[in-house]
């Protein structure tokens, strides 16, 4: 056991050392590291701003079929699992670290775009979805923003794992969850359901442009 261990740790040594003698590897990772960074620290500002605007209240039939209600801990719980499992699979694969850093950049700057681009008011009946990590980057662990609906960040970023996860059962995982997290967004009402539907499109087309940006 010990053994197959320690050779599990040799293999990801390696795989990075190989991944860091890359040039562009290399390059890709301070820049995207920086960038991650200054993005993060532009949040809430950002949000900010967007809470400030007046929006289109959309007539959503769906939402006017689900009573809502507060689904936070099991959201929590089922967004922060996948992602321990992609943070334990970036740092055992470089490939899937490279990508997911680039991907999610392109990702975050597209949806700031059509957050600006498309200002709505919240749905009817929104419950504040409770996540105290996520909380932290909007500018507190007491703030919700309400405003930052199309596109679906939570839908995007898991169905972002999807792609980006390489084993079979990671990404049956990583389906699941998008799929159960869509429907709490849902049925919690902080999204339209246009909102979410649109998640999937956005993120498959940047998630294409990632893997090109991404090749090392």
């Amino acid at each position: 056991m010990e053994e197959q261990h320690n050779a599990g740790k040799n293999g990801i040594a390696r795989a990075w050392k190989k991944a860091w003698s890359s040039r562009k590897f290399r390059i890709l990772t301070i820049v995207a590291i920086t960038i991650l960074a200054g993005i993060l620290g532009s949040f809430p500002y950002f949000f900010a701003l967007i809470e400030q605007r007046e929006g289109t209240l959309l007539n959503d039939r769906l939402l006017q079929l689900i009573p809502p209600y507060d689904v936070s801990v099991p959201a929590f719980i089922v967004m922060w699992s996948m992602s321990l499992l992609l943070l334990m699979r970036c740092v055992q694969t470089p490939s899937i670290f490279i990508l997911i850093l680039c991907s999610y950049i392109l990702l975050t700057f597209a949806r700031m775009i059509t957050i600006l681009l498309f200002p709505l008011n919240p749905p009817i009946g929104l419950i504040t979805l409770k996540d105290p990590l996520i909380s932290v980057f909007y500018g507190g662990t007491d703030k919700f923003i309400k405003k930052d609906l199309f596109y679906s960040g939570h839908t995007s970023f898991q169905f972002l794992m999807f792609l980006c996860l390489q084993k079979k059962w990671d990404k049956i995982l990583a389906f699941l969850s998008t799929i159960t997290i869509a429907i709490f967004l849902l049925v919690q009402h902080v999204h339209y359901t246009i909102d979410v539907v649109a998640a999937f499109f956005f993120t498959y087309l940047i998630y294409r442009l990632g893997k090109i940006i991404a090749v090392y």
